[in-house]
């Protein structure tokens, strides 16, 4: 593109001139934009580094003010930095008069100092038919920045090096419209990582700005405002501060992921619900309201009145918990060749009552889908064989890469460090997985990257060491554990989807079912802006795994995966643990991170046997209308077409 201004006048740019139309020519520039998380003590890396990017306080393009824009990395956050250069002299306009409208000392207004990327919504990407390319970078409170024009090219450098150090999703509505989560979105961060006693850094407090412009991610528009409080109409949430309570440690580190998420995807999840889901919401909110008029009072819930009590009395309590499944009893469920008798008697007996610790090495492989149930023992073997064959096949794709070779493959690079980072601190309480050099540590990174090679379209997203190691400590076999892990993500895949369908159609499911079978606590949660359920977010993307010991845990998933009741059994858990605690939650009158503090302290405070017993009565109570509230293809269910099949492409950086 040439360099000269004449070449683009910025008149025709029809994106600026709207931006301009609409009040966006002031500075966005405000103290508490600063360095207010950037140390400038402190040790530092710039990762990226562009000269020549502009912006244009007028029209004229001879009043550009360029500059240096760079991304900087301290420690674990990631900051833009963009100052215009100080010593330009000023250009001659169209009359050959120097134009002086804009003063060099004045020029500093418009720098960005240290914007940490907690607090950038999103990143907007323009490409002009005649001009030069510039981002729009937009922040939590719906404010943006000036647009930032490319001069010297540098934008698609500028969204590689973003992607490597922030996790970039690209919006479902506007493919050039990449959102932003400087915690790393909840879908591809290690719960893992929680255990780790390093504090995670938050912004304690919104930008304020005085005369800025908010923008709207549903177009190229800005609009005025005199206060930053303004988010859609209503106040922007508060951000917590960790250090208000160190005594949370690993628990609020995760609420402040949770909530940063609950933040930034909050338009997205909205979206869903208006546009995804409302078929099922029209399909089932006649239903919903007859049963839950049985259950409830229809008087919609008032803050100033006590909660509604829930009848019970139409509930029949699930059945009695029995002793887990034993050697003998599972001899009697196979014929002479090995075959299950009745798979439907066999789930629904682990489903009340779990299996032995010594039996689950075999079980879990026909829970998982790795043994069909009427396969016969000659089968299993040879099947055995074969899929060992084909797993050491796909480990060596990876075990063959040179070093050469790696440095030109940038995707297996950023995976690889994923992994390496992640195996070692799951499980590391376990004594399965205690100690250094512990080979099923590396047992867990073989296995990982020889899934991200099975599955390159999805590859390895941070979570998913926590669901493959209670398998490998169950099945204690390389190979096999690798195949019932592949059969897990068959299922539980789209939950780390880069556009959170599966998390949000779970979630959605979730708001239903609370609005079915409890509307009181549901009318409490829309009036708290509790509605979104994100607090329930750990609970679904790893199955309840923080919440129980590990044993109990062990016992959780056996009884989810018999599907017995319902595929969707583990929403009526969530809404079971929610009902337990209505009381204390409304007496309390707990706000979003009231809540979500609390539910994270339930960790290993929940009676499982209780909770699945309620469960399974409720699962029961709503019967056909309970299943109406969960769209098709929601997870764990197997998706419902070609399309849902397959996994969004991270990127075309």
């Amino acid at each position: 593109m040439p360099e000269s201004d004449e070449q683009h006048d910025l008149s025709d740019d029809s994106d600026y001139a709207s931006s301009q139309q609409q009040g966006f020519g002031g500075s966005v520039y405000s103290k508490s934009a600063e360095a207010r998380e950037f140390d400038e003590n402190d040790a530092c890396e710039t990762v990226y580094s562009r000269e020549n990017v502009a912006i244009h306080p007028t029209q004229n393009p001879a009043e550009r003010i360029s500059g240096q824009l760079r991304l900087i990395k301290q420690h674990s956050s990631l900051f833009l930095r963009w100052v215009p250069y100080i010593d330009i002299p000023y250009k001659e306009d169209s009359t050959g008069e120097l134009s002086n409208s804009i003063l060099t000392r004045d020029w500093q207004l418009y720098a960005i100092k240290y914007l940490p990327f907690s607090d950038v919504h999103s990143v907007h990407r323009y490409t002009p038919p005649l001009g030069w390319q510039y981002l729009i970078i937009v922040l939590s409170s719906g404010l943006a920045y000036p647009p930032l024009y490319f001069y010297s090219g540098g934008v698609r450098e500028f969204l590689v090096n973003l992607k490597q150090h922030v996790v970039i999703v690209r919006s479902a509505d506007n493919a050039n419209i990449f959102l932003v989560n400087d915690f790393r979105d909840p879908l591809q961060r290690s719960l893992s990582s929680l255990e780790l006693p390093r504090a995670i850094a938050v912004s304690k407090a919104s930008p304020a700005y005085n005369a800025t412009a908010r923008y709207s991610a549903e177009g190229s528009s800005y609009v005025e405002s005199s206060s930053a409080s303004e988010y859609g109409g209503r106040h922007m949430p508060k951000h917590h501060d960790p250090a208000r309570d160190i005594s949370l440690q690993v628990l609020e580190k995760f609420s402040l992921i949770t909530k940063f998420a609950r933040e930034t995807t909050s338009q997205i999840f909205q979206e869903s619900q208006n546009k995804g889901f409302v078929t099922y919401e029209k399909q089932h909110e006649n239903n919903s309201s007859a049963l839950s008029d049985t259950m409830n009072s229809d008087k919609l819930f008032v803050s100033s009145e006590p909660l509604e009590e829930f009848d019970n009395s139409q509930l029949a309590m699930g059945e009695p918990r029995q002793d887990p499944l034993d050697a003998e009893e599972w001899a009697a469920f196979l014929d002479s060749e090995g075959r299950i008798n009745d798979s439907n008697a066999l789930k629904k007996r682990i489903f009340y009552g779990g299996i032995k610790s010594n039996l689950r090495k075999e079980v879990w492989k026909f829970l998982l889908g790795y043994h069909l149930y009427d396969s016969t023992y000659a089968e299993r073997e040879y099947l055995t064989s074969a899929k060992k064959s084909e797993y050491e096949c796909l480990k060596s794709q990876w075990q063959s890469i040179s070093t050469t070779q790696a440095k030109r493959f940038s995707k297996f690079r950023e995976r690889r460090g994923l992994i390496e980072k992640d195996v070692v601190r799951t499980d590391r309480s376990v004594a399965y997985y205690d100690g250094d050099d512990n080979p099923h540590v590396k047992l867990l990174h073989d296995i990982l990257l020889t899934y991200s090679f099975y599955n390159f379209d999805l590859g390895y997203c941070q979570g998913m060491s926590d669901l493959l190691s209670p398998i490998l400590f169950v099945i204690e076999n390389e190979s096999e554990s690798f195949w019932c892990f592949v059969a897990l993500m068959e299922r539980l895949g789209p939950n780390f989807n880069r556009d959170q369908s599966g998390m949000h159609s779970q979630l959605f499911a979730l708001s239903k079912l609370v609005e079915l079978l409890d509307r009181p606590l549901h009318d409490y949660f829309v009036q708290a802006d509790c509605s979104n359920y994100y607090y329930c977010f750990r609970w679904i993307l790893i199955q309840f795994k923080r919440e129980f010991e590990y044993e109990k845990l062990l016992c959780l998933w056996e009884v989810l995966w018999t599907h017995y009741i319902s595929e969707h059994f583990h929403l009526y858990i969530c809404v079971a643990i929610l009902k337990k605690y209505r009381s204390q939650i409304y007496t309390e009158r707990m706000d979003f991170d009231t809540l979500l503090k609390f539910v994270n302290e339930l960790s290993g405070k929940i009676d499982l046997d209780e909770i699945l017993m309620e469960a399974e009565s409720l699962c029961r109570y709503a019967g056909e209308k309970g299943a109406a509230c969960i769209p098709p293809g929601t997870p764990p269910s197997f998706p419902t077409g070609p399309d849902q099949a397959s996994y969004p492409e991270n990127g075309d950086f």
